[in-house]
């Protein structure tokens, strides 16, 4: 009795909660992404945020608003992975809390749905796919206090969300040259003054981390009011730092996504700044690698750690994050072995997911030291592949990225130079951007499928085929007789046609992530051999099954959720994917009138580098022959070839 399905527009979301808060309810409602918050803007700032206020007390809106923030997972881009925790805590009755492990998401939970005023409660994505057990039991958190992950002397580091596991690879790297404080915020409206001011007393260096933009945010407003006390100016060391993202949208590939983002490297090179400048008091812009290098030139009062050979000559090779869900790869080649000599961006191995071969290439020059997989393994992302010993015994991470934040307009031309980690590569990349892709629809009766599905399951129950198998074996005599979708299209751009082919079939699995199942030569199967591998190949992809993609057809859909068209993308080496949709009844010609029928939308998106419009119409409506004539007795009798 208290879990309701709520409204799908965010304007409603939250003019529901508004009126469920202020007639006595306590109501958690979620949007899908922060980033949509703007449909509902109206309502937050206009009811929710000064409904007590305006009405004298005698009205409230408890309520807690829970949504996904930040970025730190490839391929949300502009409506999926913003930070925007500075616009919402700008607004007075608003509460802004964002967690950054499962342990106080708990308990700051509690005390939100405990609040007597709305709480925008800000879970960083991320913390969905960390899976881990904690011991400790839930308790509690107030609102308004900060957690000291760690105790220093020499800088106040302060961060909250997806920064904070960054500020902690920041200190093991820097451990031995600073002794740092680190600060979890934790809840950004309202904050923890007194702990922040306590530690810059103590330290008189402090560098802010944060993942929104830089203008007008968390990070200024707390440097403001550290630098407007007289106590803490006079005990300041160097200037407070700001590391954060630049004035820039989170962008679609995966590279430009870390580019804008805060790193390690950056947050490194901002503490020791902090530990080396003298200058005159003055808020410092975000550091960048560039500026990182040129202190490390001049004047630096530290000397680096020297560390011990075996880890500065020897990197590992990981599996690099490819992409939103995606987590597991089958490694399909090793393209160096040990003592070969490498290049930067020389292609060390090949890697498979469900949509697509990645090369993953060295950000390094040196020599192939040691593989620790096989061909055909299943390896996790960020599991260690093999080793490069570098040529001069230290690494050299140099990644082309995008501007670093708040760089100047001249510096905004240029690109600057600092260590990230790869995520996706840009040989990928550069494979994906010479697809040309055109999309054309039509509708297929759905008469034949429906007959042909009532007598199967009269004849064999539960064992029935599928109207999705049906639609397979519809493909793939279609591909049997137009021979541009049958080919290929490799690596180096050959386009190759097989007489014996494969196809794929997209399978959603758990955690809103695609696979592909692949029936390898299908065209070869009889019906019986068909219905049952494709019934089986679909289970096993389902468990985590990761065939080989050679397939130049993908079937794909979502008739199952209600969608009756849509523009699918196409994957090399695949030439075409065929999206279908969800059946329903339309007005279709009939002579001189016109009749209602029951149809399906046939959608393929095919490359033009391959086949050209009018080969491509002919083949989808080959396909649309093939539904719309469709009958079971004369399939079943068919054989493989």
């Amino acid at each position: 009795d208290q879990v309701f399905n709520s409204p799908l527009a965010e304007s409603t979301i939250l003019g529901v909660a508004c009126g469920l808060g202020s007639y006595g309810k306590r109501p958690v409602f979620e949007l899908q992404f922060i980033d949509f918050i703007g449909p509902g803007w109206n309502q937050l700032v206009t009811n929710i945020c000064c409904l007590r206020w305006r009405s004298f007390g005698q009205w409230k809106c408890p309520m807690v608003i829970y949504a996904p923030y930040g970025a730190y997972l490839p391929g949300g881009s502009l409506w999926h992975s913003q930070a925007n925790e500075a616009a919402l805590a700008h607004y007075p009755g608003l509460s802004v809390v964002i967690p950054s492990t499962p342990e106080d998401a708990a308990g700051l939970l509690w005390t939100a749905m405990h609040c007597e005023d709305p709480v925008l409660f800000l879970i960083p994505k991320h913390m969905f796919w960390a899976e881990r057990e904690s011991a400790e039991p839930i308790c509690a958190i107030p609102l308004g206090k900060a957690r000291k992950r760690q105790a220093g002397s020499d800088v106040t580091l302060i961060a909250w969300g997806n920064t904070v596991e960054k500020a902690l690879e920041a200190i093991q790297q820097i451990e031995n040259e600073a002794s740092i404080e680190l600060i979890d915020l934790r809840s950004i409206s309202p904050w923890d003054r007194e702990t922040i001011e306590e530690s810059v007393r103590k330290t008189g260096r402090v560098v802010v981390v944060q993942e929104d933009t830089e203008n007008c945010s968390v990070g200024q407003m707390i440097i403001t009011h550290l630098m407007s006390h007289a106590d803490l100016w006079n005990k300041t060391i160097s200037p407070p730092i700001l590391v954060s993202k630049g004035n820039v949208m989170i962008g679609y590939n995966p590279i430009y996504e870390y580019a804008a983002l805060p790193d390690v490297q950056r947050i490194v090179a901002a503490i020791r700044k902090s530990i080396a400048t003298k200058s005159p008091r003055a808020v410092e812009a975000a550091v960048s690698a560039a500026e990182s290098v040129e202190s490390g030139r001049h004047g630096r009062p530290y000397t680096a750690p020297q560390a011990a050979t075996a880890a500065t000559n020897t990197q590992s090779i990981t599996v690099p994050i490819m992409g939103e869900g995606i987590r597991s790869a089958k490694v399909v080649a090793l393209l160096k072995k040990p003592g070969d000599p490498i290049e930067l961006d020389d292609a060390l191995c090949e890697v498979e997911t469900d949509k697509a071969v990645y090369p993953i290439e060295s950000s390094f020059a040196g020599t192939m030291g040691e593989w620790k997989v096989e061909v055909g393994a299943t390896v996790e992302i960020g599991e260690e592949l093999g080793t490069i010993v570098t040529a001069d015994g230290r690494q050299e991470k140099n990644v082309e990225a995008a501007v670093p934040a708040a760089g100047s307009a001249e510096s905004g031309r240029h690109a600057r130079r600092y260590t990230i980690d790869p995520a996706l590569s840009p040989t990928i990349a550069r494979k994906l951007s010479r697809v040309i892709p055109a999309n054309l629809q039509i509708d297929a009766r759905w008469d034949a499928i429906r007959k042909a599905r009532d007598a199967g399951k009269k004849k064999n129950g539960r064992n029935a085929p599928s109207p999705s198998v049906m639609i397979a074996w519809a493909v793939v005599r279609a591909m049997e007789k137009h021979p541009p979708f049958r080919r290929l299209i490799l690596e180096d751009e050959t386009i190759v046609e097989n007489e014996n082919f494969d196809l794929g079939i997209a399978v959603a699995i758990e955690g809103d992530r695609l696979a592909t199942a692949v029936i390898t030569d299908a065209n070869r199967k009889s019906w019986e051999e068909f219905t049952e591998i494709y019934r089986k190949i679909v289970d096993e992809t389902r468990a985590g099954r990761v065939d080989a993609m050679n397939a130049p057809v993908v079937i794909s859909s979502l008739g199952a959720l209600g969608v009756r068209a849509a523009a699918p993308i196409v994957v090399p080496p695949s030439v075409g994917t065929l999206f279908i949709g969800s059946a329903h009844r339309e007005m279709l010609p009939n002579g001189k009138k016109n009749e209602t029928a029951e149809v399906i939308t046939l959608s393929l998106t095919f490359d033009h580098r391959v086949v050209n419009g009018a080969g491509a119409a002919s083949f989808v409506h080959e396909i649309k022959e093939q539904i719309e004539h469709f009958n079971l007795k004369s399939v079943v009798s068919t054989r493989g070839v």
